[in-house]
């Protein structure tokens, strides 16, 4: 071996999670380090359970590496949290476990599990949290040496992505099932003779390519090309040296490489990310037609068909994303990376789909995520007819989450924080945009002349929902159903749900599925309070809320401290409602001394346009006294009030 040296660009609290058990490191090929290690994911299915962690269930445990990690990264390695026992010898056993799942998962041309290279068994000892990592020189349990160096990077991101570009392929695909409906014992062969006719079509040397870049304003890359499956070279060697590999075919479209798709000049001050990462877009095409000597007179033959049978037609929508460096030539990254991320999303979800194929409908959807702490993004396989709220859908991201190393009280893996690649205005591919409705409108307003106190804010963004928006006409009776938009803004942009912003006729509709309104409520003027705004938000979010009854507008000073206090440890927005009007309240400015305070009010009675300075001039968003410098009561003090207090989920 040239170099036994170890890199790790994960935070070294991630590599040593006070958790016994085994962790798989995480490399990739394209780092110009063979052993650098990116992330860490646990290993979360046993053969034996509660004995030894190194009784692995590999079969399960690959199915579920195909699907998180992006084709371009491997297991270059495990680590094991131990108390005690000779640390050389459990280097050993996590070196060969390491060996045994690469060996499971080798679906693609790049890091074979033998090499000059070998394989990563790192040791944590609990008690002390030191590391140790060996070596393996041939890549299995035997021969191990103590690493060289281990080198913990400072700049982990550019190092990721410095020189990396992402690949991303959507395909949706029908196939039909016929189900033999009287001989259920052979629909598993049916499913499987279907399967494999849909894996061999990605391996077809008509299949065809259609390459372009998601940068479509820069003038520096090419149109988009057709690269042909049959122009590869099926003897093509894993690529080795800085232009991963010999020369290739002498044609064009041979020599081009990722980077041909990429942004030429990059900026020294460019924040280096998955989310910043170069995009190339491939699209499979499959060219069936062909000369024929034979007429071409249109025909038609009959099958009879010997016993009953169901059609089915099942769908797929698949989407991948593959990680690669930006100068890998693309006849190696199409074959290498895309097509065995296809195969794989595609046999994950056939899995999902076999064993109550008859009897359920899935809605399975492939989504990419970039946790916080994770310097790559990962994808998983949700089943979307669950719901999120739903318990089978909350388990499969608690279970993610404890795999990933992620917190468990915060939600990271909802359908809300997926990477989404959209069509822009030039017909490139970008990321998701930001809310188009004006948010965080309290930020840069004046102070609120409360001597000595301590203002407690909305914690994170929120948008500014109010009368006349949307064109919709509201005004006189719509004002609590803008707070709740508000306040249900502020969920969907801390990624606690994905729902859309309900309408009001959708908020009302709500009302009426629980039973606390008719239907003739609905399409009605009629007004909600903090009681019903309560009901929506755990139908809708599964959010709770705790409620505060004043029975005067002269008592709400009173409740200041509460508020504060809430504000420091929840940060949702409020709603306040009394007689017939609602606002939004922000934060609450206090002083424990004196008893002065001041109220972050957000009015939802404004009807102008998103103009941020017309807003604040004219008060629909500021600091308001219970008693203003004039003597004049901003809380009616003939009036009782409800304040709705939503709590932050603890969730995943």
């Amino acid at each position: 071996m040239e170099d036994m040296g170890v890199r790790i660009l994960c935070p070294k609290p991630v590599i040593g999670r006070n958790e016994p058990g085994l962790q798989w490191l995480i490399g990739s090929p394209f780092f110009r380090d063979p052993l650098a290690v990116v992330s860490t994911f646990r290993c979360m299915h046993s053969a034996q359970p509660g004995r030894s962690i190194f009784s692995v269930d590999y079969a399960k445990e690959s199915d579920d590496l195909r699907v998180i990690l992006l084709k371009g990264f491997h297991v270059i390695g495990a680590l094991v949290l131990r108390k005690d026992g000779d640390e050389v010898q459990i280097a050993s056993q996590a070196v060969d476990a390491a060996h045994k799942i690469r060996k499971c998962l080798e679906t693609d041309g790049f890091g074979k599990t033998s090499g000059k290279h070998g394989l990563i068994g790192a040791v944590v000892d609990i008690l002390s949290g030191d590391i140790s990592f060996f070596v393996s020189c041939d890549g299995n349990g035997r021969n191990l040496k103590r690493a060289s160096s281990v080198v913990y990077d400072t700049d982990p991101e550019q190092y990721v992505w410095e020189t990396a570009c992402l690949l991303h392929c959507k395909l949706p695909i029908r196939l039909p099932l016929y189900v033999p409906l009287e001989k259920k014992s052979s629909t598993s062969e049916i499913y499987s003779s279907v399967l494999e006719a849909a894996v061999d079509n990605f391996k077809d040397s008509r299949l065809a390519y259609l390459i372009e870049t998601s940068n479509k304003t820069c003038s520096e890359v090419p149109s988009p090309v057709i690269v042909r499956a049959q122009d590869f070279d099926s003897n093509i060697n894993q690529p080795t040296g800085k232009l991963y590999g010999k020369a290739v075919q002498d044609t064009d479209v041979n020599l081009l490489s990722c980077s041909d798709f990429c942004l030429e000049n990059k900026s020294k001050t460019k924040t280096f990310s998955a989310e910043n990462a170069d995009i190339v877009e491939v699209s499979l095409l499959l060219n069936r037609s062909h000369k024929s000597p034979e007429s071409g007179a249109p025909f038609s033959t009959y099958f009879p068909v010997v016993e009953e049978t169901k059609l089915m037609v099942l769908e797929f929508n698949l989407d991948v994303l593959c990680y690669a460096r930006r100068d890998l030539p693309l006849i190696y990254a199409l074959p290498k990376l895309v097509i065995p991320g296809l195969i794989d999303q595609l046999t994950a979800m056939w899995k999902i789909l076999f064993p109550d194929l008859l009897t359920s409908h899935h809605q399975l959807h492939p989504y990419q995520f970039n946790p916080p702490g994770v310097l790559h993004p990962i994808m998983t396989i949700y089943e979307l007819s669950y719901g999120e709220n739903e318990t089978k859908q909350v388990e499969v991201r608690r279970s993610l989450h404890v795999r990933l190393g992620l917190p468990t009280d915060r939600p990271l893996l909802r359908i809300s924080n997926a990477l989404s690649f959209i069509e822009d205005s030039t017909g490139g591919s970008t990321r998701k945009k930001g809310p188009s409705i004006l948010s965080d409108v309290h930020v840069g307003i004046p102070h609120s002349g409360v001597s000595g106190g301590v203002a407690s804010l909305v914690q994170g963004s929120y948008e500014y929902h109010h009368y006349l928006q949307d064109g919709f006409d509201d005004s006189g009776w719509g004002c609590a159903y803008r707070s709740l938009q508000t306040i249900i803004s502020w969920f969907r942009l801390q990624k606690y749900t994905s729902i859309d912003i309900p309408s009001h006729r959708e908020i009302q509709q709500t009302l009426v599925e629980i039973g606390d309104k008719d239907p003739s409520f609905v399409g009605s003027h009629e007004w909600i309070g903090a009681i019903e705004l309560s009901f929506v938000l755990d139908k809708l979010l599964g959010v709770t809320c705790k409620v505060i009854n004043v029975r005067s507008g002269a008592e709400l000073p009173e409740k200041c401290r509460e508020l504060a206090m809430h504000f420091q440890t929840q940060g949702t927005p409020i709603m306040i409602g009394g007689g017939v009007l609602a606002y939004t309240l922000l934060g609450v400015d206090y002083n424990e001394v004196s008893g002065d305070c001041a109220f972050l009010i957000l009015d939802p009675h404004y009807t102008g346009t998103d103009d941020h300075k017309k807003i604040i001039n004219g008060g629909w968003c500021g600091w308001k006294k219970a008693v203003d410098s004039k003597g004049k009561n901003f809380f009616l003090h003939d009036k009782f009030y409800n304040l709705l207090l939503p709590q932050r989920p603890d969730m995943v």
